[in-house]
């Protein structure tokens, strides 16, 4: 499956973002999607994911609150909804797709799929 993230871009402190990943190549439904993120000088982290069927989500405590995420498994697509964005959400945001354990939805190890990652910059 081949995944494209979009909607990256230069925002100020409390403002809105809308990422989205699209898939091609092969249906994103039978994937749980992460959403991970890499600033400069840091690991890659975990930021959201949500599990095929799209009942169940998970934030990383930094974003919880001010992300949700959502998917339309008909149109091949994960959003991203970022609210109140603050400047350590600066980072490049990928979003990846995998079948790994659901303990392990979190880790990068989950997923073997990524796209090619979204620059947010978020200024004070």
């Amino acid at each position: 499956v081949q995944l494209q993230a979009s909607g990256g871009g230069l925002v100020q402190a409390g403002g809105s973002l809308r990422l989205s990943c699209a898939a091609s190549g092969r249906a994103l439904s039978t994937y749980n999607t992460g959403w991970f993120r890499q600033a400069p000088g840091k690991e890659r982290e975990f930021v959201s994911a949500i599990r095929w069927s799209g009942g169940y989500t998970y934030f990383a405590d930094a974003v919880k609150g001010r992300f949700t995420v959502s998917r339309n498994n008909a149109e091949n697509t994960v959003w991203l909804q970022m609210n109140s964005l603050k400047p350590e959400d600066t980072a490049v945001y990928y979003c990846a797709a995998g079948r790994g354990t659901l303990g392990l939805i979190r880790s990068t190890s989950s997923y073997g799929y990524w796209g090619q990652g979204t620059q947010v910059t978020v200024s004070s």
